[in-house]
């Protein structure tokens, strides 16, 4: 069963310069909470304190709750969140087939299995077919949506969305905004996305938060 996320008292800074002034705010299972604002704001840095990676220059306070489970200590690895980037981030050198496997969650075992539950995504992901292809041979949107489905094979129990759709084509972006929308809510993910694009916003249909407002 999904459960929300909950971020209370978060504050971030960099030195003397508060980035992200405190606040508060709870993700509904299924709920897309979009943040905006300018570029080096602390968007991508706000992420960053959420899944555990915030660079050690920085200072940061709070607490970030998945259901009853509290993450803030908790190494990146053990807070069960995926994190999508505007790069896909795949494997050169693995098929698509191999880069979906190594999103496998553990708890997948078994070699017929694992290929079983990576077709699934493919076909889910309308690239059937594909598996023994490399990513070069793919277009944008493809590789794309090969990224988003690496990470939702992982069992995330959130997903954190770091300006996804930058990169592509204004047609490709409208695309892969229903394609990542439509996967959250059928998997009842809480999800916060950051983004300067308000269209971006518009699509996702959720509160918005401004940073630096």
């Amino acid at each position: 069963m999904s459960e929300s996320l909950s971020l209370a008292g978060i504050e971030i800074a960099l030195g003397e310069r508060l980035l992200v002034p405190a606040f508060d705010l709870t993700i509904a299972a299924g709920e897309v909470v979009t943040v905006m604002g300018p570029s080096g704001i602390g968007k991508s840095t706000l992420l960053a304190f959420i899944c555990g990676t915030l660079d050690g220059d920085f200072r940061a306070r709070g607490s970030i709750h998945l259901g009853a489970r509290e993450l803030t200590r908790l190494p990146p690895e053990r807070r069960r969140l995926g994190i999508l980037f505007q790069d896909d981030l795949l494997f050169p050198h693995l098929s698509v087939g191999a880069n979906l496997a190594f999103g496998l969650a553990p708890s997948v075992r078994g070699s017929h299995l694992r290929h079983a539950r990576v077709e699934e995504a493919l076909q889910s992901a309308g690239l059937a077919g594909v598996a023994p292809r490399v990513p070069a041979t793919l277009s944008g949107g493809q590789r794309a949506r090969v990224a988003l489905m690496r990470i939702l094979l992982a069992e995330p129990q959130a997903l954190l969305l770091d300006e996804p759709f930058g990169k592509l084509d204004a047609a490709l972006r409208e695309e892969f905004r229903h394609f990542v929308f439509d996967h959250i809510r059928a998997r009842a993910l809480p999800a916060l996305l950051v983004t300067h694009d308000r269209a971006d916003a518009d699509a996702a249909g959720g509160r918005v938060l401004r940073l630096g407002a």
